[in-house]
């Protein structure tokens, strides 16, 4: 049972409104594997003119997304290059490689959390039969809440168009970015040729991700997420609540915005807490060492989700409020008032 009162845990764990709900119960549905669902068709259609691309495919999660973008770029035995804890690479489970036998390049990241450009440029393999041959390079933008410049993306692309390879954008959160800068999400994934955006985070659908992206890519996609087991019938159901989400949650991200910085703010009056102050809705904190795992505990005991005991990290999303924000910091507050003797032992 969860007994969790005030979830920061994730913006994956919003639920459905009201609306949305109603949304996906009238959702008109056929089925999508035969491409006669037509809720699918219009999410599909709707996302590739939002993000100028010339199609897009509907998939469930994000995970999928980002491995049908690498193994349509990608045939076995190819590269790819990504920072050394973008999402792709290091919490996906390997799949690229697993499933694609695509080797992937990681690349350290910068201090911003951008990879170094001549780092990028010196991971690409000459043609030569020795090497896998780099196929493509994958940001990810917010990267853990961050945005990363839109001038930085553009010279990224640069190499890539130089070099003659693909570029992905993992978007799971672009729209967050996109919302904090004011930028309008096409002049954001402009640059990119396949683009995955997450539905079921901020914007609050309870399942599914959409790729975007060139024509042939999408097409090679949908054989790929057939071959992995994701294609779905009427689906429509579901993608009427991105349809939803896409008409009523994306400037509301500015909201959640709001409460972290709120949230890091509160954090922050507490002199054993580093706080990173957030670009969007994720605030990293990290805890004196001497405390070791005494605040997490405290704090989960009483009911704050979280992850993370030497470095927190807490998400704001449409299901956390203003209360739930003051109520958490009432807890960590409680902790050093409290508990502050004993966790200094």
């Amino acid at each position: 049972m969860n007994t969790i009162r005030y979830d920061f845990r994730s913006d994956t764990v919003t639920r459905p409104s009201a609306g949305m709900r109603a949304a996906m119960a009238e959702a008109e549905v056929g089925d999508d594997v035969f491409g006669d669902d037509p809720t699918v068709n219009r999410l599909e259609q709707r996302m590739a003119a939002m993000l100028g691309k010339d199609a897009a495919i509907f998939v469930p999660s994000g995970t999928q997304s980002n491995l049908l973008a690498l193994m349509s770029h990608c045939g076995r035995g190819d590269e790819y290059i990504a920072g050394q804890d973008a999402h792709l690479y290091s919490h996906e489970a390997g799949g690229a490689a697993v499933l694609g036998s695509i080797q992937p390049q990681p690349i350290a990241h910068q201090a911003d959390g951008t990879m170094d450009l001549g780092d990028i440029e010196k991971a690409i393999k000459p043609d030569d039969h020795h090497y896998a041959r780099t196929r493509v390079i994958a940001l990810e933008n917010t990267f853990g809440g961050r945005i990363l410049p839109i001038d930085y993306m553009g010279q990224v692309a640069d190499i890539a168009r130089r070099h003659g390879l693909g570029l992905h954008l993992d978007g799971a959160r672009a729209f967050n970015a996109c919302v904090a800068l004011g930028t309008d999400i096409k002049t954001f994934t402009a640059p990119f040729d396949s683009v995955s955006i997450c539905l079921s985070k901020g914007l609050g659908a309870p399942v599914g991700s959409v790729l975007s992206g060139r024509q042939d890519l999408i097409d090679k996609a949908r054989r790929h997420r057939k071959m992995l087991g994701g294609g779905m019938r009427q689906a429509g159901i579901l993608a009427a609540a991105g349809l939803y989400a896409l008409d009523n949650n994306i400037d509301r991200l500015a909201e959640d915005h709001r409460r972290a910085r709120r949230l890091a703010e509160g954090l922050a009056a507490f002199p054993s807490l580093k706080v990173v102050m957030p670009d969007t809705n994720i605030v990293f904190v990290d805890v004196e060492e001497r405390l070791g795992s005494r605040l997490t505990d405290f704090l989960q005991s009483r009911g704050v989700g979280m992850f993370g005991y030497a470095r927190q990290r807490w998400v704001t999303h449409l299901d956390v409020t203003d209360d739930d924000v003051d109520g958490a910091l009432d807890q960590v507050a409680a902790f050093f008032r409290q508990g502050a003797e004993a966790a200094f032992r």
